[in-house]
């Protein structure tokens, strides 16, 4: 049986998870300033705020793992889905068992509140999540675009 837990981010677990979002952040080469993270961080503490924090903890307490994610209304369907912004598991963690837990706990989460979809991105060349993804969710044919604000 798995040692992992996935629960809630709570405030004091903000030196920790900042460590696994900096590495995030890292992975796909995108500069995060402290004033970004803090931004960040005071979202997953507004219970107000959309966006909502997993965090997975080894048995010794150490938080190895993370998941951001938030509902989003899905017109066509008259539905509500759950969008997974990011995800991270930190390196010397991959492969224990910690991402699976973090992304069926999603499940769950999404099954209780009635959503209707788990729906995420992720870079073409992420191999290796890739391969995992595929054996928990199903490839779109849907292709992402991003237009600059005041194009």
């Amino acid at each position: 049986m798995s040692q992992i837990q996935v629960r809630d981010a709570r405030p004091e677990d903000f030196a920790q998870w900042r460590a696994l979002y900096r590495g995030y952040a890292d992975f796909y080469k995108v500069e995060q300033t402290e004033e970004a993270a803090d931004t960040v961080w005071s979202w997953v503490n507004d219970p107000g705020h959309e966006v909502n924090a997993l965090v997975a903890e080894d048995a010794d307490g150490m938080l190895i793992g993370l998941a951001h994610y938030r509902p989003f209304a899905r017109p066509l369907s008259a539905t509500v889905g759950c969008y997974l912004d990011d995800l991270f598991v930190a390196p010397e963690s991959r492969g224990s068992g910690a991402v699976d837990l973090l992304l069926g706990r999603l499940s769950a989460i999404a099954a209780e509140r009635g959503w209707s979809v788990v729906r995420w991105i992720t870079a073409d060349d992420n191999h290796r999540a890739r391969s995992k993804y595929d054996q928990v969710a199903t490839r779109t044919m849907w292709i992402t675009y991003d237009m600059a604000p005041g194009r």
